[in-house]
């Protein structure tokens, strides 16, 4: 349990404070930016690999026993937070890195940008945030906690560092777009199209979901809807 509690601590540390600080740009300008992102982007496999040999060798702790009904109100959050981290790994955003020049494009907001201008976070967070309660014991915890506390808090990190690099292109970027999703739709100044989004987008993340619903057995404590399945017995 202790490598897993460290594990979980390192994995957003990891990112805080190098991504989203000067020594950023400190290690950029002494490796070149090439170098840096293929560094960084090693140093995040590794933390996401320790945490889930971590999780899957931490005893069973359980804390609470989440109940049928919650199980199943929390299967529509896990299925939103696939749509979003799919759509969000293959729509063109700005935020990205490497994406800045997007900026300059007008009809940049759109697709799943519509619902949140950082859909692959939010994704993350929802997903690893209903795994947290639908599983309910302390690896869980420390596990899927930390993806959710890296993916919404992340979120907000990463607004800050970009209103910083892009100051009147993101002003622009954030009167179109929202940071919680589907927050910009509410107010109106969004509409949600399914169309622009892509079918195929949110049929692949809906069927993962469902795929991990249906082999709950074989995925063992590692199933993100392991209470889902319970409720629908």
């Amino acid at each position: 349990m202790i490598s897993l509690a460290l594990a979980a601590m390192f994995l957003p540390l990891s990112h805080f404070l190098i991504a989203s600080t000067r020594l950023r740009g400190l290690l950029v300008h002494r490796f070149g930016e090439r170098r840096y992102l293929a560094s960084y982007s090693t140093l995040t496999l590794a933390a996401f690999a320790w945490l889930i040999v971590a999780y899957l060798r931490a005893p069973t702790l359980i804390l609470w026993a989440t109940p049928p009904w919650l199980a199943a109100l929390l299967l529509p959050v896990g299925l939103v937070g696939s749509v979003l981290m799919v759509a969000g790994l293959s729509t063109p955003n700005p935020v990205i890195v490497g994406m800045g020049r997007l900026f300059d494009q007008t009809d940049i907001v759109r697709g799943i940008l519509r619902v949140s201008r950082n859909p692959l976070f939010w994704g993350a967070g929802l997903v690893s945030l209903a795994q947290v309660i639908l599983l309910g014991d302390v690896a869980a915890i420390l596990a899927f906690g930390s993806v959710a506390f890296l993916g919404i808090i992340g979120s907000l990190v990463l607004d800050a560092k970009k209103a910083r690099q892009h100051v009147e292109a993101w002003r622009a970027f954030t009167a179109a777009t929202s940071n919680v999703p589907f927050l910009a739709i509410i107010r109106g100044r969004q509409h949600l199209s399914v169309g622009a989004i892509g079918p195929w987008r949110i049929a692949l993340g809906l069927g993962a979901s469902l795929a991990t619903l249906a082999f709950d057995d074989l995925l063992s404590n590692a199933s993100l809807f392991e209470g889902v399945r319970i409720a629908f017995r």
